[in-house]
């Protein structure tokens, strides 16, 4: 499917705006919020094209998908991220593909994906930049670790050699009306303080990022501090059916 680069460039160009000016409302500065291109089941020629206009951050949803279109986008300077649920038999695929797991669930894929990297990348000493994905809602078709199991997966990924905890995503509920989601994101952002508190000093630099908001809401998002947005169909368009 050929890829429209002046719809990509303008859906671009309104979602910049859109972030500058929530960014403004919020007191924040645009520099310190990452775009991540939620570029599944679009083509290695969109996430090109999406390149060309300057984004570096692109998300996949499964490791098979990625894998098929990897070689298409081996030459460029960007970071994947994998933003969909990760199932521990292809852990280690995910980390010899993926430059960060955004969504960590359990201890133990948590082991998996140390022992994967230290497989991986047994020449050096580098970490596997990793995000835990909070549940916060009960809903059967999403995933993420509970609240009450939160501070327990913490502790155990901050003993793993091979992982750097990074910080918290979730993906809220989908409601018509962005409002609605925002006690979403205030509450992932007082896990996050709440986790601060808790581990103090241990937990180093382990949450700066807060990655929550997507196509529909990522202005309330950013509004309550989110630090990634993760935006695909308000950029590429509708999905591609599959």
């Amino acid at each position: 499917m050929a890829v429209d680069r002046s719809a990509l460039e303008s859906n671009l160009a309104d979602i910049q705006k859109r972030v500058a000016r929530a960014a403004e409302r919020s007191g924040r500065e645009v520099e310190g919020i990452t775009f991540v291109a939620v570029s599944k089941t679009f083509s290695a020629k969109a996430i090109r094209v999406a390149y060309d206009l300057g984004l570096r951050h692109f998300g996949e949803n499964r490791v098979q998908e990625f894998d098929s279109k990897r070689e298409a986008v081996a030459d460029l300077t960007v970071t994947f991220h994998l933003i969909g649920h990760l199932q521990g038999n292809k852990a280690r695929r995910a980390a010899e593909i993926f430059d960060t797991i955004d969504s960590v669930d359990s201890i133990a894929l948590a082991r998996r994906l140390d022992a994967a990297w230290a497989e991986h990348r047994e020449a050096d000493a580098s970490k596997l930049p990793i995000l835990i994905e909070a549940q916060l809602a009960a809903e059967e078709s999403k995933f993420g670790v509970t609240e009450a199991d939160l501070p327990n997966l913490i502790e155990a990924i901050l003993q793993l050699p091979r992982l750097e905890l990074r910080g918290l995503m979730a993906i809220p509920p989908f409601l018509e009306n962005p409002e609605h989601v925002r006690p979403y994101f205030q509450r992932l952002r007082q896990l996050r303080e709440n986790m601060l508190q808790r581990f103090g000093a241990t937990a180093g630099d382990s949450f700066r990022e807060l990655s929550m908001g997507m196509s529909h809401d990522f202005e309330v998002a950013i509004e309550e501090g989110a630090t990634q947005i993760r935006v695909g169909t308000a950029l590429f368009g509708a999905r591609v059916a599959r």
